[in-house]
């Protein structure tokens, strides 16, 4: 897809709202007014929790608000952002009926959930783009209990930032804590029309002459909060134009706080759906990082003081002993103008008062999940016999005078794919030769484990996921079977990269697709 600037970018309508869950009530009585009027036969976001084997999602248009001063017209699923949080139980069978009633054709893809390959919601891929006023049914069975997200896979880098998305979570048969926070992270634009028009192609931006000195240059997003000014005055991929940062689509004043009571244990599930990597700092309280991208962890220990860095597509379950009394801060670290927005309190039943401050400029030690938690086996190690290996070269770089997020260096669909057979061991290094951007490469279908980074080995719990965060430099192997047949794709989650290029496919040999893509549909995987 090709990346431009443009004067005016028309409805970009950048949204999240309050994601709960059972224990954090509704959205009834939430202040929704602010300084702009609301546009005439649009309803304002109203947030609700849904339960049960059976949903219906409706795509529509409605009037958001992000904070005291900003409203949006947004793209939501039941009216909200993020849409309606669905819970449903392990193992048993969910059917979700999706409607459209935007101008615009759309999908659902289920992040991170293992469903069938006809269920996975990418158009052209696996089926067609639900069209204006169509509805399409999504049926499977959530076979791991975990944190995932739904999102729209149409136009994803446009519709995304409309605010096509929500909370998934699977309940597990045993809870292992009294209260349960969903909070979903992500950035606006207080002035969309100074933003990026990412939807005509695949081609990359069209560079200027005098942009030709940057033929050959590696380009960044600044995906960290602390590398994002380093492409101040690039003409695109300059994400500074994202000054507002959310918590459940609401910024600073606007933020629930969380609730909790003295001596119960909390889990927070923190999901990353914005295009910027965001470092999570708790006071106050040691806590147990638990699962990752949905995968519990062996043997989790406490830590304090470290940040969390969460990229674009991974989730993280934190669990905490509320055994310290007041109100404490889950804020954002960086220097970035929207950082100061992404903060919540933690609210003790009770309390009056708090002596906590933010503390957002400070260094502190980054949590890594390659040395932590117990060992176990894993299923899989760096010295056995692979069916399939293959070398996944990830850069930025200058094809045909156009920015290109490549794979092997080339953009999709003409990426080579990853070929393999139903039962495959399957060995993946993934190694990021761009100089600035980092790489949240996100693969559908299966989970994979992570064997080793830089070279080195894990030393602590298997970690399993959907999603791995590269840095520049940054060298990764992981390790899957393929299990789930179907045509699976792999690709950067930040949108801007993926639509510029950066995405190739996992094909089962033998697997067709149940459906005929249509070429009136206007399909638009990224």
């Amino acid at each position: 897809m090709k990346i431009k600037l443009i004067a005016l970018l028309s409805f970009v309508l950048l949204v999240l709202a309050a994601c709960q869950t059972e224990d954090s009530g509704n959205m009834e009585g939430m202040n929704m007014e602010g300084d702009k009027k609301e546009p005439a036969g649009l309803q304002t976001t109203k947030f609700e929790t849904l339960s049960g084997n059976e949903f219906n999602i409706v795509a529509k248009e409605a009037t958001h608000q992000l904070n005291n001063e900003v409203s949006i017209d947004a793209w939501t699923f039941n009216g909200s952002v993020p849409g309606s949080q669905l819970r449903v139980n392990v193992g048993e069978k969910v059917k979700i009926n999706l409607t459209n009633e935007l101008p615009d054709p759309v999908t659902i893809h289920w992040h991170g959930i293992t469903v069938p390959n006809n269920m996975d919601g990418i158009p052209g891929v696996t089926q067609n783009a639900v069209q204006p006023g169509e509805s399409f049914t999504y049926e499977f069975i959530p076979e791991d209990p975990g944190t995932y997200m739904y999102h729209t896979h149409q136009d994803g880098v446009n519709q995304l930032d409309k605010g096509l998305y929500g909370s998934f979570i699977v309940e597990p048969k045993e809870k292992s804590y009294d209260r349960d926070y969903s909070l979903m992270l992500d950035e606006w634009m207080s002035n969309p029309e100074e933003g990026m028009d990412m939807s005509e192609g695949n081609e990359g931006m069209d560079m200027s002459e005098d942009d030709e000195d940057m033929e050959g240059m590696d380009m960044s997003n600044g995906n960290d909060e602390e590398k994002a000014d380093e492409n101040d005055g690039m003409m695109m991929d300059d994400m500074s134009a994202y000054d507002i940062f959310t918590i459940n689509g609401k910024s600073g004043e606007s933020v629930d706080p969380l609730i909790v009571k003295e001596g119960e244990k909390v889990r927070i599930r923190l999901a990353n759906i914005g295009y910027m990597t965001h470092k999570l700092h708790l006071h106050g309280h040691k806590f147990k990082v638990v699962a990752i991208d949905g995968q519990e962890l062996n043997e989790p220990q406490e830590i304090e003081n470290e940040l969390l860095s969460i990229a674009p597509g991974e989730r993280y379950d934190i669990e905490f002993v509320a055994d310290n009394p007041g109100e404490w801060l889950l804020e954002c670290h960086g220097n970035m103008e929207g950082t100061d927005g992404m903060k919540a309190k933690i609210q003790y039943e009770g309390a009056t008062e708090s002596t906590d401050k933010s503390n957002q400029d400070e260094e502190l030690p980054t949590f890594t999940y390659t040395n932590y938690g117990a060992p176990q086996d894993g299923g899989f190690s760096l010295d056995q016999s692979y069916d399939v290996e293959y070398t996944m070269n990830l850069n930025t770089e200058m094809l045909d005078n156009e920015l290109a997020y490549t794979i092997n260096g080339k953009t999709f669909p003409n990426t080579e794919s990853i070929n393999v057979k139903e039962g495959d061991l399957v060995k993946v290094n993934l190694v990021n030769n761009s100089k600035l951007d980092d790489h949240p490469m996100h693969l559908h279908g299966v989970f994979f484990q992570i064997l080793s980074k830089n070279g080195k080995p894990l030393e602590g719990s298997p970690i399993y996921k959907d999603t791995v965060n590269l840095e520049p430099g940054d060298e990764y192997v992981i390790a899957f079977k393929a299990d789930n047949p179907g045509n699976w794709l792999f690709h950067c989650h930040d949108l801007h990269h993926a639509s510029a290029g950066m995405v190739t496919e996992v094909k089962y040999d033998g697997f067709m697709p149940d459906f005929t893509p249509d070429p009136e549909a206007n399909n638009k995987p990224e």
